[in-house]
Formats: C-alpha cells, sequence, structure tokens
C-alpha cells in the first residue's frame, strides 16, 4: 500500500531533480529546514498545507500539479494486483535515486509547435518537457509499421 506522504514525496523529488537542484538550494527558498525537506521527500513526515505550498513556490510548480501527479500515483498503486509486492518504505536511497536518473543523456533540445485549441505556438528552445517515466507493470506494448 502506498501511504499518501510517500507519493507526495516522490512528486517533489522528482520535481527538484528534474530541475537539477540540491535539497539546500530548494530548502532555502522554501525556508524550510534541509533535514525536514528531506524526512518529506522520503515519505517519513506529513508535510501541511502551508510548508506543501512554500515547497512547491520554491520548486516554482503549482501545488495542483504535485497533487495530480500524486492522484496519478495513487490510482497506480491502487491499479495493482493484491500478490504484487509494493516497494517498501526501507529502500535504499540508491535505488530511489537510480530509478530517477536518465540511463542515457538527453538528447539536444529542438525547437517545436504544439497545437492549442486550433492555434499553433512554438515552444522555445529551452523549454524542458518532463514526462515521468512509467512503473513497468503499467507500460503498454505499441507494434511500429
Amino acid at each position: 500500500m502506498t501511504l499518501l506522504r510517500e507519493a507526495i514525496g516522490d512528486s517533489l523529488r522528482r520535481a527538484r531533480l528534474a530541475q537539477s537542484r540540491t535539497l539546500r538550494e530548494v530548502s532555502t527558498s522554501a525556508r524550510v529546514s534541509l533535514g525536514y525537506l528531506s524526512e518529506v521527500e522520503r515519505g517519513r513526515k506529513e508535510a501541511s498545507s502551508e510548508l506543501l505550498a512554500a515547497i512547491c513556490a520554491a520548486l516554482d510548480v503549482p501545488l495542483s500539479r504535485v497533487l495530480w501527479d500524486v492522484s496519478t500515483i495513487m490510482a497506480g498503486a491502487d491499479a495493482l494486483p493484491a500478490d504484487t509486492p509494493a516497494q517498501t518504505a526501507d529502500a535504499s536511497e540508491s535505488e530511489r535515486t537510480a530509478a530517477a536518473e536518465p540511463a542515457e543523456p538527453a538528447a539536444e533540445p529542438a525547437t517545436a509547435t504544439m497545437s492549442v485549441a486550433g492555434a499553433r505556438t512554438k515552444i522555445a528552445e529551452d523549454t524542458r518537457i518532463v514526462i515521468p517515466a512509467p512503473k513497468a507493470d503499467m507500460l503498454v506494448l505499441v507494434k511500429s509499421n
């Protein structure tokens, strides 16, 4: 069973790592102790709504985005079969960080366009789009032609 505080911590850690920021940088910006932020990210401490708002502001990530991410994590955990072992709280730090790090370096950014409500918008070259890696049991294989 995935605990809410663990899912929140995972989401916050992924957001921080996606920005290549340290715990110290975020804790200073959020005005929360480094140790407490670490405990929140590891799912050991329950963060208040005020603290979550401060951390999200420091990460420049809307709280609604974190909560959406958490709901996706929780829904995925609920979809696991009963005999599938859940990730334990005492998984080593290196195992969790290794899963968050990409196996290969990212490709150079490219200029792209996207369509929003019929209007085409150019995406700046320095825009980073972060797509969380799915869990292995949630992968859908698609045959290419």
